[in-house]
């Protein structure tokens, strides 16, 4: 069997990283994670699973950290997770059988189970919500150029079908700490691209972008099928835009 690799990177995750880890620990070969300089118990975890760990600073763009997870990585094979993440048995059996196959492709597509507050969100374009996570070592690679991009994959890329669960938003206020830290982003890109300070620029983001996102999510998307989970997560994701325009504002 072909040697796996799990590159993680992680900042302040005490509270998901065992459960990820658990997940992988007693079937691949390998755990690297990048801490960002934690000030929780983190790291105390992931020595509790004989990771091997790489300490660094924690840069706003956290894509630069799973780069570094996954150059640290010596698997033939590679698993990028978030510390969200946990990977489900038959995703597991699915891995397996993957690397073991002589028409296994270069990188691989995996479908997500998105919750809110516990609960699987159907709808509202979350499911299947494909990401790039699976690859051959040295195939894959982040751009780290925004907090939504995916891993490049130098070769083809196929589909997996069992899902990956993430567990993004356990409670009302680790959504709003993580969506502090997407606003901010999302802030920085406006002042990068130069977007203009006018009335105009206002009226987009204040009401024409967010209220065309409350009804992709809900409408167009179903969300309304999840029932008050479906309409929390169109309305939170909808209010996005507005918080990062009043953060760009406020920016010299």
């Amino acid at each position: 069997m072909k040697k796996v690799s799990v590159a993680i990177a992680a900042y302040n995750e005490e509270g998901n990283l065992d459960r990820c880890l658990a997940s992988v620990a007693d079937w691949v070969d390998e755990l690297v994670i990048v801490d960002g300089g934690s000030t929780d118990k983190t790291v105390e975890v992931a020595r509790r699973y004989g990771a091997r760990i790489i300490e660094t600073d924690n840069p706003a763009i956290f894509h630069i950290n799973k780069q570094k997870a996954v150059d640290a990585c010596t698997g033939d094979w590679i698993l990028q997770l978030d510390t969200d993440e946990v990977v489900s048995s038959d995703l597991r059996k699915e891995i397996t059988d993957t690397i073991s196959s002589k028409h296994s492709r270069t990188g691989y597509y995996i479908p997500r189970k998105n919750y809110l507050l516990n609960h699987w969100l159907r709808k509202g374009g979350q499911y299947p919500d494909y990401v790039i996570r699976f690859f051959r070592w040295g195939k894959g690679r982040f751009p780290c150029k925004s907090v939504h991009e995916q891993i490049e994959i130098d070769g083809d890329v196929g589909y997996l079908q069992s899902p990956l669960l993430h567990y993004s938003y356990r409670t009302l206020a680790e959504y709003w700490k993580k969506s502090d830290a997407y606003t901010s982003l999302t802030a920085q890109e406006m002042v990068k691209n130069k977007i203009p300070k006018t009335i105009i620029s206002w009226i987009w983001y204040e009401w024409i972008t967010p209220t065309w996102k409350f009804l992709s999510l809900y409408i167009r998307h179903k969300g309304f099928v999840d029932g008050v989970y479906g309409l929390l997560f169109a309305f939170f994701s909808a209010l996005h835009y507005p918080i990062a325009y009043k953060k760009y504002l406020r920016m010299k």
